[in-house]
């Protein structure tokens, strides 16, 4: 039998997109992850017949829990989100959304979450990715802030109605969730660095071994969980340089 030596190589870009140079690497540091703090989806894929193992995503930002000492996803400030109801029962007639300063053109009483996201990204202030519009046609319709708003205290939209029908139809506006608010207390919304790696673990395993990235050039806007630069709580490392 003829066997024939079977060689591979792996650059510092491959699986990890978010780094745009290798400065500082030498400084990673070994960690231990707190895998019950990883969601799967967002942090992890499942593991497959053929692939017993799950992956974290490398690239994935990380704070440490003071009591435990283990590593767990960074808990930034959260995102605003507000929501739109329509009430009154209108049966025609369009309405505006004004979002800081800015009006967007009419939209029916009856519209889309698509049809309104799309409105608001027609907005000078508003870029795709800015506000994320869901529910059901004709509402109600919840705006969940990021992109350029991530983790921010948003002003809360207004609306003009000319609505038809109904009885004395209206929109009403409430903030459900306030941006920039710590969402943990336990260590993990101190930024501290990025997981370098991809990290294979199996299911059932309550920890991993993984190193941390404490000093690179990074591409935030290709991270897997959203993550701002300019928006760390006071505490947070500040060794990195970022590529924004």
């Amino acid at each position: 039998m003829d066997i024939q030596p079977y060689t591979s190589t792996e650059t510092l870009s491959v699986g990890r997109p978010w780094l745009m140079s290798t400065l500082g690497i030498e400084t990673n540091q070994s960690v231990t992850l707190d895998l019950s703090k990883f969601s799967e989806t967002l942090h992890w894929t499942e593991a497959s017949a053929y692939q017993p193992e799950r992956k974290l995503k490398s690239g994935i930002p990380l704070g440490k829990i003071t009591a435990s000492g283990l590593y767990a996803p960074y808990a930034a400030v959260t995102n605003e989100v507000q929501t739109l109801t329509v009430t009154g029962a209108p049966t025609g007639g369009t309405f505006t959304i004004t979002f800081s300063g800015q009006t967007t053109a009419a939209i029916a009483y009856n519209a889309t979450a698509a049809t309104v996201q799309t409105a608001l990204e027609a907005l000078s202030n508003v870029n795709p990715g800015d506000i994320v519009v869901t529910g059901n046609a004709g509402g109600p319709w919840t705006l969940t802030y990021g992109g350029q708003y991530l983790g921010e205290n948003v002003g809360a939209v207004t609306t003009t109605e000319s609505f038809t029908g109904g009885t004395t139809p209206d929109i009403t506006i409430a903030t459900t969730t306030g941006g920039d608010t710590a969402t943990a207390s336990d260590g993990s919304q101190i930024f501290v660095g990025f997981l370098f790696t991809e990290v294979s673990f199996y299911p059932g395993s309550t920890k991993a071994a993984a190193p941390l990235m404490v000093h690179g050039q990074i591409d935030h806007t290709k991270l897997p969980v959203a993550f701002d630069p300019t928006d760390v709580p006071a505490g947070s490392n500040t060794q990195f340089v970022y590529k924004v």
